[in-house]
């Protein structure tokens, strides 16, 4: 893929003149009995101007809380990856709501930075979906912008984990068998699991009408027939070199098993956290989620990243 980057400097600016600022707000997805309460940031079209916001070590570009603009606008759903929040890609929400979006991002429970007690337990996997489709149950009947939102418009963004997550939700069903757990033994080997995991059927959700996945975790995903009913248009990156138990390979595989071909985009000279947003000098991140290659620019690539996920979503969640 080649980066366009004085062209898409000026687009930018061009856009930033002309687009919607990204209200922002906090909100949180009672719990029910299909699982605890979520935490979740709504970011949305807004006609104030634009200023800065700290959010711990982050600082966004947007309005605090403020109305939505505009009428009925799409809906798109953000998920981190393994051990991540609902900030690890506020870029592509800022810029998706300044284009007319209301973007919504939410933590896992038990999966996320400041709540690990079940990132590397398997109900972590099997329950992501059902979140998901909780929020959006949320956003589309008790929310305060619930009248905002188009039902027949609805997007998706995952990374790592979180693509696996737009996949299951697209009709994928992974086989957890796949998975790998670490051995007892000095030299860091993998083992299988002792014993198969429980056949537990996984959420799918049909109000999701464009699917992007960034890197997912795929190995869970190497039999032909698991994403044979994913029909939703798909975006899918992948890194050069992978991570984070995520491999070139295992995506490579996934792109032949699925029924309907991709817009697939690999980007050179990037490792597995190239997706996430470019860390701030004040974030207390380990060095592997923020170095990256030499040469590799990920202020760059998200630039180029942000556009070409907005051009996907645009067309396949434009107003009739």
């Amino acid at each position: 893929m080649r980066f366009r980057t004085m062209v898409l400097a000026a687009a930018l600016s061009v856009a930033a003149a002309q687009g919607h600022a990204a209200g922002l707000k906090f909100l949180e997805v009672p719990a029910d009995a299909s699982g605890p309460a979520l935490e979740a940031a709504q970011w949305s079209p807004c006609a104030a101007p634009v200023e800065d916001m700290k959010v711990g070590a982050f600082v966004f570009r947007a309005v605090p809380d403020c109305p939505i603009a505009g009428g009925k606008r799409p809906l798109v759903v953000i998920s981190h990856g393994f051990g991540g929040s609902y900030v690890g890609h506020h870029d592509l929400a800022e810029v998706l709501a300044d284009a007319g979006f209301i973007v919504v991002a939410l933590n896992h429970p038990g999966d996320t930075t400041a709540n690990k007690a079940r990132a590397r337990n398997v109900s972590a996997l099997i329950d992501r979906p059902t979140d998901v489709k909780r929020l959006i149950d949320f956003m589309l009947e008790a929310s305060p912008d619930a009248a905002k939102i188009d039902s027949n418009r609805i997007g998706f963004f995952g990374f790592s984990r979180g693509g696996y997550t737009g996949l299951v939700l697209g009709g994928a069903n992974p086989d957890f068998n796949t998975l790998r757990a670490p051995c007892a033994d000095p030299a860091g080997a993998t083992c299988a699991p002792r014993s198969p995991w429980p056949a537990t059927p996984l959420t799918h959700d049909p109000r999701i009408k464009a699917i992007v996945a960034a890197d997912p975790l795929s190995s869970v995903f190497a039999a032909p027939d698991s994403v044979k009913a994913v029909t939703a248009p798909l975006q899918l990156w992948a890194s050069a070199r992978g991570g984070d138990g995520v491999s070139p390979e295992t995506v490579a595989t996934l792109v032949r098993n699925l029924p309907v071909k991709p817009d697939v985009h690999v980007v050179p000279n990037s490792g597995h956290f190239a997706f996430l947003i470019p860390c701030p000098p004040a974030a207390k991140a380990p060095p592997e989620l923020c170095v990256d290659s030499p040469g590799f620019d990920r202020a760059a690539f998200h630039a180029e990243l942000n556009q070409q996920i907005l051009a996907f979503l645009r067309l396949h969640l434009a107003a009739p």
